[in-house]
């Protein structure tokens, strides 16, 4: 891959990263059941802890992906970095797609009966749908990687 296609990637991973943090930071402060109260009380509120505590995994991913881009930079895509890497975006996905339907579940068990939690569970549904295909694929390039990487091994060996 050329070096500029890289940067830009890993621009658009910072990008990604910078706007779910803004999102994380404002929109507690106009949405939702935290709409009406301080600015102590929105923050001490243990349903957005919890979305704050659940969002580490994926700005855990986010980093691991912007490394595994810096890794195809180097020309060190088939090593043993590469796959711990796609591992760890894995796993992450992994724990993303089990805490948000956690929170799903909460919400639909536990909601107000006067409020809808449609609209909730969709975006749950949806997020959880996407960090399912993020953990199938880094899986299947993981295995691929390994792979490779297996028979440049044994291809080195009996040279």
């Amino acid at each position: 891959m050329k070096r500029i296609s890289i940067i830009f990637l890993q621009a658009v991973i910072v990008l990604i990263g910078i706007v779910a943090l803004a999102i994380l930071i404002r929109l507690p402060l106009t949405e939702g059941r935290a709409a009406n109260l301080d600015l102590f009380s929105i923050y001490a509120d243990p349903f957005i802890l919890y979305g704050y505590a659940a969002s580490i995994s994926f700005f855990v991913a986010l980093y691991k992906a912007f490394k595994l881009l810096g890794y195809i930079g180097q020309n060190k895509v088939f090593s043993s970095n590469s796959v711990r890497t796609l591992k760890s975006i894995k796993y992450c996905a992994i724990a993303l797609s089990i805490l948000i339907v956690t929170a799903g579940l909460y919400i639909r068990l536990f909601h107000n009966k006067e409020d809808d939690p449609a609209g909730f569970l969709a975006i749950c549904t949806v997020t959880t749908f996407v960090s399912i295909v993020v953990a199938t694929a880094a899986a299947i390039f993981e295995k691929i990687l390994q792979n490779a990487i297996d028979m440049k091994s044994e291809n080195d060996l009996t040279i």
